[in-house]
């Protein structure tokens, strides 16, 4: 029998080679990346928000899509009450200065303004009526004083005669009485005496009719010139009222031409060069003052460009500008700044912020800045309300 086989010898454990330990890094080392980078991170931020502003304030160029194309856009209205009568303009519509848009039924305004000017006429024939009653005024006035002056005459006759009477009577006294004493010495005739007599009563009589007279001319005199200030105190009357009727004059005056005025507001013209929106009327239809009959866009376009206060710091008046419209991408349209808004957007809003009222939060207030065209062709060809890209050079 075969001998069994030694069993086969196991092969010697191999031991592996342990991985060398690395060497421990150096605290400067583990720590110092992250807070290299904490460190450069903080500098940037503290740079960015210390002189952002400076830094966006000081680009050459100022660029911002917040703008858009501007025009007058000027909604025509009605003044007066009427019946529309005719719309001369088809919707969008180019129209020139002065052309007839609307017209009103103006019947009833035309005899509004014949009204006033037969008022207007009767007005001037009341003053020329008060006029030749003032003439007629002063001609009694005349003959007032004429009659005073005759009067004055009629006195100084009456004195003169008097006098002259009061001379013969005193004669005739004395001669009277001469005779009779001599009548008593039987010197003389009895004729002679009833003679003297006689003259001395008649001169009487007659120095007794001067005496009346002169009281009748004092009268006339005294009648003469009350009648005289009468017919001023009438004048004067008729001067007053001259004025009254030279104010209603120029008050039927103004009449007419407030009616004239209401006349001409039955017509809707252009205001001036310019393309109307849509009719808002029609023939027929009755409108009321106030009544919005249809829109009108000037030619005269700008853009309003609204940006950021940071922007504004070198933006000045006369600065050139690129405007690029989206509506004719790919070309550039050149402009200057015409005009920069005095206050914020925010301040002219119906109701501004008021940040003294609950929690603040800073806002970067943007502002209206006016950009004008240099082709005046181009802005015309431009539609208000188009939006805009526009940069602003702030030096050359």
């Amino acid at each position: 029998m075969a001998a069994a086989s030694a069993p086969a010898p196991e092969p010697a454990a191999v031991t592996p080679h342990a991985p060398e330990q690395p060497k421990p890094k150096p605290k400067w080392q583990t720590y110092g990346t992250p807070l290299l980078v904490v460190l450069l991170a903080a500098a940037v931020v503290l740079t960015i928000t210390r002189n952002w502003n400076a830094w966006e304030g000081g680009h050459i160029e100022q660029v911002t899509d917040d703008a858009y194309v501007r025009g007058d856009l000027t909604p025509l209205s009605t003044k007066v009450a009427g019946i529309v009568r005719d719309v001369r303009v088809s919707d969008y519509q180019e129209v020139h200065k002065g052309e007839l848009i609307v017209a009103l039924d103006d019947d009833d305004y035309k005899a509004q303004v014949a009204q006033a000017s037969a008022a207007v006429e009767a007005a001037k024939a009341a003053i020329e009526d008060n006029r030749r009653q003032r003439d007629l005024q002063d001609a009694k006035i005349d003959r007032a004083l004429a009659g005073i002056d005759q009067a004055h005459a009629e006195i100084t006759a009456a004195q003169a005669g008097i006098e002259a009477a009061q001379a013969d009577v005193t004669r005739t006294k004395q001669e009277r009485t001469r005779q009779e004493s001599l009548m008593q010495t039987r010197s003389t005739t009895q004729q002679k005496v009833e003679q003297a007599v006689a003259d001395q009563e008649r001169l009487a009589a007659q120095l007794a009719s001067r005496q009346a007279d002169l009281e009748q001319a004092k009268a006339l005199l005294r009648s003469d010139e009350l009648a005289a200030e009468a017919e001023r105190r009438a004048k004067a009357v008729l001067e007053s009222q001259d004025a009254q009727l030279v104010a209603d004059l120029h008050a039927k005056e103004a009449a007419v031409t407030v009616a004239q005025v209401n006349l001409g507001y039955t017509t809707i013209e252009a205001p001036g060069d310019g393309t109307v929106g849509e009719r808002q009327v029609r023939p027929g239809q009755l409108v009321s003052p106030g009544t919005q009959v249809i829109s009108f866009v000037s030619k005269i376009k700008w853009v309003q460009a609204n940006y950021r206060e940071t922007q504004l710091t070198n933006v000045k008046v006369g600065d050139a500008a690129e405007l690029a419209v989206d509506e004719y991408p790919g070309r550039v349209f050149h402009g200057k700044v015409l005009e920069i808004a005095p206050a914020s957007g925010s301040q002219f809003a119906l109701l501004p912020p008021d940040n003294a009222t609950g929690n603040y939060t800073k806002v970067v207030q943007r502002i209206p800045v006016k950009i004008a065209l240099d082709d005046p062709s181009v802005a015309a060809s431009l539609r208000p309300g188009l939006s805009v890209v526009a940069t602003v050079r702030t030096r050359q």
